[in-house]
């Protein structure tokens, strides 16, 4: 309360003298001679004040007491409040631990272990092993964590989201909760959003699990399924959550017990997602989809394509920005008819609406350099997020091809969903789930309705001093991209570093052409491959003096911007730059737009004469090397050197690698060499980039520039929070125009905004800054976060259904795979009783005498399923002998139920013999008995009795034409498993297929006063309980089928 009472008195002191306001008043003479352009310049301003106005004064007073109100009353202040008891530990053992040996500070792996398997939790372990990381990482990464690290990674580790700063070390923060998670040996999950960032941890924070004995292991495109497999059964694992997710549909495809490569039958135990709002809110609305079986529609999108640019929009189709949909008027309709001569869009025979509708849309909402880009003759996805191409990502119901058509490339033809999964509903199968992020608190509410995690603000390091200033809204496009180019070249001037924010490759690429013409140096980086290629290499200089960077979406980059610039990335390309020539004479495969940045840098960094040696040294040596050894290095196989040789310093002390070069000078060393040169290097560039820094802070640090409002505030507060780490100067502003396509998109009415910014400034190019009309702007984002909310919620509410099926599934899938064979064959009686019992109980009414029965379809269906083997037995049996067989059944006071058949029928192959054999089929009347869905009879023991003689009958002939095949139980349990895999994975594609359908059409009863979600359940429930039943029958069908034939179905149903 100190605080509080110190704030208010400093609030309520007013007794501070105040000279009255002093308006500037200039001769007109002076006006008129001032230039027309300062006159009509946006930072003109007339409000020439001598002190700061009383009221603004009191706001910013009252603001400041509020806020530290704020922070003492809010949950959030008690919770940090807490976790410092476990920092006081954890500090208070530091001393100690600091003694250990390398050796004693890697045993205490095992003593935990030790330790956990005789009763301890991990609570009681967690402050000596966050004090044993804490220790390793200063050994091995020179990086001691901080104290508000250890509160982030205690928030890790209790299953909640850590909310902390960009440049806070929210990646050091991680092996905190990894290493202790990892104790318990069932696999730690480190999930981040692209290779680059899983193979950059694995390496870089990898260092510190294996020094402390623990297995790291690395998932990432391209690798073989033995690999996938060996990494996954690492103590931690790092891989992106695209990866992570395909892995788990692909190995619920897997034919047999051997494919899966994740650990089954437990695969989840704890996971760590890095950017976790990316993952679970923004790609969100996105399933993950694996396809096959391609159909044969190919042929009819390039015409769709021809027939959508005949159509004119507003007079033949309608369209719906906010939810990318479209609709044919009655003209539409027509001229469509005539152009594909048909009568009918919508004919079942012909069907052309599905195709003419995917091409409007691809006309209308998929736009080139934005949506997508063409690279060799391929339409690859931009994700909106990253601004990174994701060339194996498709959007799927024909839109993709309907974009290839309109870009007239080659179509690879449409293709049915065999598996699909959220990753909301993915990240639901971990017992415990954690994430960090710098910006989840906005989301809090959706993280706690959806998934039950709650969100923690870890505080920062340093106090935060960035400076965001007043977002400026213009009337039109033309007048927010001039008044960019016009803040850029400002802060050019000064010599501040400029990032400057864009949501397109289109409108990076604009505002670059704005800077060329006035001639200012700087860096593009987009999805093109001539930039995306030195992604790293630019933002390592995006915080250097006088750089200008243009990014399309800095969120998930994965690299701080580093004031001054980053030592060690400058360091590797004045190493390349060096060396890259000796080692080979190709070029690089991908398009260079502009001069190589290292040659820029080289210029600036001053390079000692001993490194300069080291590096002449060098290169003579990688020469002479290819030239005796004949070695051809391709352009990335020299540079998988020099990066091998820089992580070898990275890894290894200066003096054992003098020693090392010492020792095998006659061998030329050539990593060895390049090592010592990166590590001469790297001091020249740590000073360079640290006088810098201190230049760049005293100009203000790095400044961002958004150029327009996102459809979410986190993704611009993670554009924000680029500038100002760790304590650092900085500042942000952003810039919006009504022609913003985020406007465009929601339908919003801006004329009044456009009116009174016209009326304000008589000029629509000079912004406003501030005030009401940018309020009613900035709260058109807060509608669009609540309309793509409510699409996520609907999309987690539906896919909840589909989620129960699809475990369902899975578990049914592993049973049958991992199982054994008993419980192979007991699937199999369950399917052949579960048959059975279909037919009966659609023929039979208990409440009815069996005479009313209609026992004739009933045979007619049980020696249907049957085929062959059932006619031998069951040709001569008429309704009539089984009604009577059943009338003298109810004559019987008692029946052996172990061992019995109707009277004058055929008595069941004698087969169930043995103790399993005799308990499953007791079981099975068990079942029949208890199972309640038959209605309530006088009859109902005679149909009971009917489901046990006919289930038996089927099950002992199907044993006995097993066993007169002649094939070994093995070949025959490969068979069992192979049918039933097989039956179940064609009716689950199909019934995929039957609810994406399902979850389009019950939008349309809402119309009739009905709830589409209820709607969706319950014909999704009558879907899979159809489904299964299919399954069953077909899986029955198919393995009478096979034992009847054998041969013949051998190709098909071999495993």
């Amino acid at each position: 309360m100190a605080i509080v009472s110190t704030s208010l008195s400093t609030f309520l002191n007013l007794n501070t003298s105040f000279s009255p306001i002093q308006r500037c008043h200039f001769p007109r003479q002076a006006l008129c001679s001032l230039p027309q352009s300062l006159l009509s310049s946006s930072r003109y301003r007339c409000r020439c004040l001598t002190r700061k106005p009383i009221l603004s004064s009191l706001k910013e007073d009252l603001h400041k007491v509020t806020k530290v109100w704020g922070d003492f009353t809010s949950l959030n202040y008690w919770v940090i409040r807490d976790y410092y008891r476990l920092v006081k530990l954890v500090n208070s053992l530091e001393p100690y631990i600091q003694k250990l040996s390398d050796e004693q500070l890697t045993e205490k792996t095992r003593e935990f272990r030790d330790r956990l398997r005789q009763g301890e939790t991990l609570a009681d372990v967690q402050a000596e092993a966050f004090s044993v990381v804490r220790e390793a990482a200063r050994r091995k990464l020179g990086m001691r964590h901080f104290d508000v690290q250890i509160i982030g990674g205690a928030v890790l580790h209790d299953g909640s989201i850590a909310e902390m700063k960009t440049g806070e070390g929210k990646t050091l923060v991680s092996t905190l909760a990894a290493y202790l998670n990892a104790l318990t040996g069932e696999g730690v999950h480190v999930v981040t959003v692209n290779d680059y960032l899983a193979e950059r941890d694995a390496d870089w924070m990898g260092r510190v699990h294996r020094f402390l004995g623990l297995s790291v292991g690395l998932i990432k495109r391209g690798m073989t399924a033995d690999e996938r497999r060996s990494n996954y059964r690492c103590d931690i694992t790092y891989t992106n959550n695209s990866e992570l997710g395909f892995d788990y549909l692909r190995d619920n495809l897997a034919g047999s017990s051997g494919q899966p490569v994740m650990r089954w039958p437990r695969p989840f135990h704890f996971a760590i997602v890095d950017e976790v709002d990316s993952v679970l809110i923004d790609e969100g609305r996105s399933p993950l989809l694996i396809s096959g079986e391609a159909s044969k529609d190919a042929a009819r999108y390039p015409v769709a394509a021809k027939v959508a640019e005949l159509l004119v929009r507003e007079l033949h189709y309608t369209v719906e920005i906010k939810d990318n949909s479209v609709e044919l008027t009655e003209q539409g309709i027509a001229l469509a008819e005539i152009a594909l001569e048909t009568t009918d869009l919508w004919d079942e025979n012909d069907p052309w609406a599905r195709f003419v509708m995917n091409a409007l849309k691809a006309k209308e909402f998929y736009r080139r350099d934005v949506e997508y880009i063409v690279r060799n003759g391929k339409a690859l996805i931009i994700n909106e997020l990253t601004g990174r191409v994701e060339e194996k990502r498709r959007w799927s119901g024909g839109i993709h091809q309907a974009v290839e058509a309109k870009e007239g490339l080659k179509i690879e033809a449409d293709s049915v969903v065999v598996a699909q999964i959220t990753y909301q509903s993915l990240f639901k199968l971990y017992p415990k789930l954690s994430g960090m992020t710098g910006t989840a608190k906005t989301e809090e509410k959706e993280f706690l309705k959806m998934f039950q995690i709650p969100v923690i603000e870890v505080p920062t390091n340093l106090p935060n001093i960035r400076n965001d200033l007043p977002t400026l809204a213009f009337a039109s496009a033309r007048g927010k991209w001039e008044h960019v180019r016009e803040e850029v070249e400002s802060m050019f001037e000064l010599g501040r570093p400029v990032l400057v924010g864009s949501t397109s490759v289109e409108n990076s690429e604009y505002l670059s052409d704005l800077l060329r013409e006035r001639k200012i140096p700087h860096n593009v980086l987009n999805a093109r491959p001539k930039y995306a290629a030195r992604e790293a290499e630019i933002v390592a200089q995006a915080g250097q003096k006088h750089a200008i960077t243009i990014s399309t979406n800095m969120a998930g980059r994965g690299t701080d911007i580093i004031l001054g610039g980053n030592p060690k990335m400058l360091a590797k390309e004045i190493i390349e730059d060096s060396l890259l020539s000796s080692f080979t004479h190709e070029s690089p495969d991908f398009e260079v737009d502009v001069e190589p940045i290292s040659q820029k840098v080289l210029s600036k960094v001053k390079v000692r004469p001993s490194s300069l040696a080291l590096l002449a040294k060098t290169a003579l040596m990688a020469k002479y090397v290819c030239k005796s050894e004949g070695k051809r290095w391709t352009y990335q196989e020299a540079k998988a050197v020099i990066s091998k040789s820089v992580e070898m310093d990275q890894s290894t002390e200066t003096q054992k690698l003098l020693k090392l070069v010492e020792e095998q000078s006659e061998m030329y060393p050539l990593c060895h060499s390049i090592a010592l040169a990166y590590h001469s290097v790297l001091k020249d560039c740590e000073q360079h980039c640290s006088n810098e820094g201190w230049e760049v802070k005293k100009l203000g640090g790095l400044h961002v520039i958004g150029t327009s409002l996102h459809e979410s505030r986190r993704i611009d507060n993670q554009l924000r929070g680029r500038a100002g780490r760790q304590g650092d100067p900085g500042s942000t502003r952003f810039m919006v125009s009504l022609q913003d396509e985020i406007f465009q998109k929601f339908s919003y009415d801006t004329e009044w905004a456009v009116q009174l910014i016209s009326r304000i400034n008589n000029n629509e190019e000079v912004p406003i800054e501030g005030g009401v009309v940018v309020k009613q702007l900035l709260g058109l984002q807060i509608n669009a976060e609540k309309y793509f909310f409510g699409i996520r919620k609907s999309l987690v509410e539906f896919d909840e259904v589909l989620e129960v099926q699809r475990k369902h599934v899975y578990d049914l899938r592993q049973l049958i795979l991992a199982g054994d064979s008993e419980s192979c064959t007991q699937h199999i009686f369950q399917y052949m009783q579960a048959v059975v019992d279909e037919m009966i109980l659609g023929n039979v009414n208990p409440l009815k005498h069996p005479s009313k029965w209609n026992l004739g379809k009933l045979l007619k269906e049980f020696t249907g399923i049957g085929g062959k083997l059932l006619n031998k037995s069951f040709v001569a049996v008429t309704d009539k002998a089984l009604l009577k067989s059943l009338e003298q059944l109810q004559r019987l006071s008692a029946v052996n139920i172990s061992d019995f058949d109707l009277p004058n029928l055929p008595s069941p192959p004698n087969t169930f013999r043995g103790i399993r054999r005799k308990t499953s089929s007791l079981e099975r009347w068990l079942a029949i008995c208890s199972d309640d869905s038959p209605k309530d009879g006088k009859y109902k023991g005679t149909a009971n009795i009917l489901r046990k003689y006919l289930g038996d009958y089927l099950i002992a002939s199907y044993l006995d034409v097993v066993q007169e095949s002649g094939y070994d139980d093995a070949y025959v349990k490969e068979i069992e498993r192979a049918v039933l895999v097989k039956t179940l994975d064609c009716f689950w594609r199909d019934h995929l297929v039957n609810m994406n359908r399902l979850s389009s059409a019950v939008n349309v009863r809402s119309f009739g006063q009905r709830n589409p979600l209820e709607e969706y359940k319950i014909d999704g429930c009558r879907f899979f309980i159809s489904m299964l039943c299919a399954t069953q029958r077909l899986t029955v069908e198919s393995l009478l089928r096979y034992w009847s034939f054998p041969m013949e179905s051998q190709e098909l149903y071999s495993p």
